[in-house]
């Protein structure tokens, strides 16, 4: 794997912001000197790159990016390189806002594809593993590059695009595949399909489930049921697509992402006031990356909940971890009666009841107060008398507010094969 540095994984701390300093240097220069976007943003700055921190920068937003790309289009003045020398496009799946075209360099998609690297060694694949990715291969970013990072491994690679899910399920169980790389929600969907079939999922050569592109690898009812209905082991990863593959679980601690510290500066901050929101404290996380150097991000606010501490894994990783993942985001954050409620806290609920196949929030906010629907489809055959009551109680117990909570008709609610759009709101 000659794209592969494994020493930069087992650096001490010293090690890692001496590595992370060197080539935040070389990347914030080259945006600033390449880069019309951070050129025009950074020039007047007071900053030295090989001596200040860069936390002295101004954060960079998805808004600021979104009306690049609209006053310069269609790519936007973050590139550094030449039209001519990209040669990937893809864009944001739009789940929060209007879908974001973003373009790589041959070098870029290198650096995805160690990024990527990086993820499988800690996950454990191995060479002679034989990796599914039941993805549909269009613009989302998804896991191109983790198809093309485990072709380079040396991996057999199974394409399972422009199939039906059963098509897929059998194409995965005839080939033995041993990894499946997917979204939580596809996984626990394919589990579902195989039951309704008659495969058996359980009994399959699958021994790892890689889950990506939504919450849920890491909310504990959703990661249990995927286990359970595979007989696999889940690992959690999390990427943007403007930011790059930043997260990955390792084998030796469940419940929590180390950040590729080798390649991105993480920051957690008080979404509020912009400053450090200390050790292992929840706050809003920032990134930047230190290898996309033909649309380089930096300072980055992702919108997301995580909460960040330091020390060495028994992985023997120094990274920095995001304990328990990624807690929720702050644009889907619910203010529901005086509480703050994020809908991962309510896929938690969910998911622990055995009986529920799918199920859908939908956010009413027309009145006085803002009310709560939770929609929950019951799986064929399984009795539902007791269940919204039983759903109700528990949403209250551990919320600490009520819940209106209703039977949709068994196959009634979307299934997705990307990012599941579970919260309706209605304004």
């Amino acid at each position: 794997m000659p794209f592969h540095n494994p020493q930069e994984e087992t650096l001490d701390r010293e090690g890692l912001d001496r590595i992370q300093r060197e080539k935040f240097a070389r990347i914030f220069e080259h945006a600033v000197r390449h880069s019309a976007f951070y050129r025009n943003k950074l020039n007047r700055c007071r900053f030295h790159p090989r001596t200040d921190s860069p936390s002295a920068l101004p954060l960079t937003t998805r808004a600021e990016l979104e009306n690049d790309i609209f006053e310069h289009p269609p790519y936007g003045s973050v590139l550094t390189d030449r039209i001519e020398r990209y040669v990937r496009l893809h864009q944001t799946s739009g789940s929060h806002g209007s879908p974001m075209r973003w373009l790589d360099t041959a070098e870029n998609w290198d650096w995805w594809k160690k990024c990527w690297a990086i993820l499988y060694v800690a996950g454990g694949v191995l060479p002679g593993d034989r990796l599914f990715f039941p993805f549909s291969f269009g613009p989302f970013i998804g896991f191109w590059g983790a198809f093309d990072s485990a072709v380079e491994f040396g991996n057999l690679c199974l394409a399972a695009g422009g199939m039906s899910t059963t098509a897929r399920l059998r194409h995965l169980l005839q080939n033995e595949a041993t990894v499946v790389c997917c979204t939580p929600t596809y996984a626990l969907h394919m589990a579902e399909v195989a039951a309704g079939a008659g495969l058996d999922l359980r009994g399959s050569a699958v021994r790892l489930v890689i889950v990506a592109g939504e919450p849920g690898g890491n909310i504990p009812q959703v990661r249990a049921r995927i286990e359970s209905a595979w007989g696999a082991r889940v690992l959690d990863h999390a990427g943007m697509t403007e930011v790059g593959p930043w997260g990955f679980e390792c084998v030796e601690h469940v419940g929590g992402l180390h950040v590729m510290e080798s390649e991105f500066i993480a920051e957690v901050i008080n979404p509020d006031t912009g400053n450090d929101a200390g050790e292992g404290e929840p706050g809003e996380l920032v990134l930047t990356n230190l290898g996309r150097w033909g649309s380089p991000v930096i300072r980055y606010r992702t919108g997301d909940r995580v909460a960040l501490t330091h020390g060495r894994c028994a992985c023997g990783r120094s990274f920095a971890r995001i304990e328990g993942g990624i807690l929720g985001r702050f644009d889907d954050m619910l203010l529901i009666r005086g509480n703050n409620v994020f809908p991962s806290a309510i896929e938690n609920i969910v998911r622990g009841f055995d009986e529920v196949a799918e199920f859908r929030i939908v956010v009413d906010k027309r009145g006085a107060l803002t009310e709560l629907c939770v929609e929950i489809e019951p799986r064929s055959g399984q009795a539902a008398k007791t269940l919204t009551e039983r759903v109700k109680s528990e949403v209250r117990d551990r919320l600490n507010f009520r819940a209106t909570v209703v039977l949709a008709q068994p196959g009634s609610l979307p299934r997705f094969e990307m990012k599941a759009k579970r919260l309706e709101i209605r304004e």
